[in-house]
């Protein structure tokens, strides 16, 4: 019988949640609904001198906004809770006691000051101190004295850490299920500090213990925690647990050039590298939420950086990314972060929303323009239907459409060669048949201005492109009797003649 999926994500209140860590949420997310799982959400505080006030509360929320909250977390279906570290402090002593009663881990009581003469030692020697089976039996350990005087020593209050007695002449054959085998040699790793005096443990050991009591099935996290693996997975034998799976994924890249995608790639290029926005004292640092995306569009192409479904496919809703989804289909090489195709994802999504939801979208954006006279939401969502095929966010539509709303002051200098000698008389005309028509529609317009370019004999060019200078003050804009119609009859007319006049 296979036990059952359960996987987390263990972030740590240090500042904003990097898009990086939004993917590892996402990928642990979807193999826990694949696989009819648990995803839940650990908050890893050990280490309060990094501590950023407002931190957790903002993994929280991006998570929520995303829609991939998870089943289990602080006050919220706590079956294995506390879910914050900093409230599990008083499990960890006794599991490093446990180590320690194994011999699998040793008191270490070297001083900073002691440490750093073994480092420049070492280097004037052009060799690299690591602490480990070479030389533990040499400093200042419980290796080394007897045990009553190491009871002595921490009776009276001496600074100490527990460090792991890692293995000797050991080659680890470990399977991750991205990357397959992955080999290891006991000689090269370091005693890792597993615990320290102030009665906090190390990533390390919290990590493991926490994990094995909520019954974590699998550990996937970044790549950067590949070498932390022989440990962790050393840690579990030395307990007698069995380990869960491992999948490290691959990192996300700078959109140029190799190495990480950090936050002042995004600040250089313009784009946020952070789900929501956050404020510090410093300033303001973007997020997709601010700058317009969908959550659907950042869920999309966060699944597609290191994953595919093995077809062409692009667009994925979340419900299809859960039925798709498969671990082995994760690569093993680091995914290019690419804003320019990131937009295009949200244009994609754009384009599917009701125009209802996006007239209310840009309703705020209107009000901010003091536009002269009321539109009713009936006309401001025709406005949307027709300028949203050419936007990547709803921040777009006013560029888009700001003549609906406001007549042109000026007119394109190239677009205003076409406004011709004869051009006012035949704008005059074409006043003249628009006054006429009482079926004032998209389609009755166009069919009856056509007519009387064909009855006279007027080429299209000559009405045509200085009838849109007159509504639009240059050559764009969405189709021109849909514009007509949804302006009106009086302002329509109103703007040819002020084009007359000025032009």
């Amino acid at each position: 019988m296979s036990i059952p999926v359960r996987v987390r994500f263990a972030p740590s209140p240090t500042g904003p949640l990097h898009i990086g860590g939004v993917r590892t949420a996402l990928f642990n997310y979807l193999f826990a609904k694949k696989n009819g799982g648990t995803f839940y959400l650990r908050i890893e505080d050990t280490d309060q001198t990094r501590f950023v006030p407002g931190a957790e509360e903002y993994i929280m929320e991006a998570l929520e906004w995303l829609g991939i909250s998870p089943d289990e977390t602080i006050g919220k279906n706590e079956k294995f809770g506390p879910y914050r570290q900093s409230e599990r402090k008083h499990l960890y002593k006794q599991y490093a006691d446990l180590l320690i009663d194994s011999g699998n881990a040793y008191y270490a009581f070297d001083t900073a000051e002691a440490l750093d003469a073994h480092r420049k030692q070492h280097e004037e020697q052009g060799k690299t101190f690591i602490y480990n089976h070479h030389n533990r039996e040499k400093l200042d350990t419980s290796l080394v004295i007897t045990a009553e005087e190491t009871a002595n020593r921490i009776a009276s209050g001496q600074d100490y850490v527990i460090r792991f007695k890692t293995p000797v002449n050991e080659t680890l054959h470990l399977q991750d299920i991205i990357r397959g085998e992955v080999k290891f040699e006991t000689n090269l790793l370091d005693d890792k500090v597993l615990f320290k005096s102030d009665g906090m443990p190390t990533y390390h050991l919290a990590n493991i213990v926490d994990d094995h009591l909520m019954e974590t099935s699998h550990v996937i996290r970044g790549e950067e925690w590949l070498p932390s693996m022989p440990l962790h997975v050393l840690l579990y034998r030395a307990f007698g647990w069995k380990a869960p799976e491992f999948a490290h994924l691959p990192l996300i890249l700078k959109p140029v050039g190799n190495g990480k995608l950090s936050k002042r790639d995004g600040d250089k290029m313009g784009f946020p590298v952070f789900p929501l926005e956050w404020k510090t004292e410093e300033g303001v640092s973007s997020g997709y939420r601010e700058k317009g995306f969908f959550p659907e569009t950042v869920i999309n192409f966060l699944a597609l950086l290191g994953w595919n479904d093995g077809t062409e496919k692009e667009l994925f809703s979340l419900e299809e990314l859960i039925e798709a989804f498969d671990l082995t289909r994760v690569h093993k090489s680091g995914a290019k972060f690419d804003p320019e195709k990131n937009k295009w994802f949200n244009h994609q999504y754009l384009v599917k929303q009701k125009n209802k939801t996006l007239a209310k979208a840009f309703a705020p954006i209107i009000e901010s323009k003091n536009v002269s006279r009321d539109f009713t939401f009936s006309e401001m969502t025709k406005i949307v239907a027709l300028v949203k095929d050419r936007a990547h966010f709803v921040s777009e539509f006013w560029e888009l459409s700001d003549f609906f709303f406001v007549a042109p002051t000026s007119y394109d200098e190239k677009a205003s060669k076409n406004w011709k000698e004869e051009t006012p008389a035949l704008m005059e005309e074409l006043i003249s048949v628009l006054e006429e028509i009482s079926d004032f529609t998209s389609v009755n317009i166009e069919t009856i201005v056509k007519d009387w370019m064909t009855k006279n004999e007027i080429g299209m060019g000559k009405v045509m492109q200085p009838f849109r200078l007159s509504l639009v003050g240059a050559l764009k804009g969405p189709h021109l009797f849909d514009i007509v119609e949804v302006i009106g009859k009086d302002e329509t007319i109103k703007r040819i003649q002020k084009a007359i006049t000025l032009l």
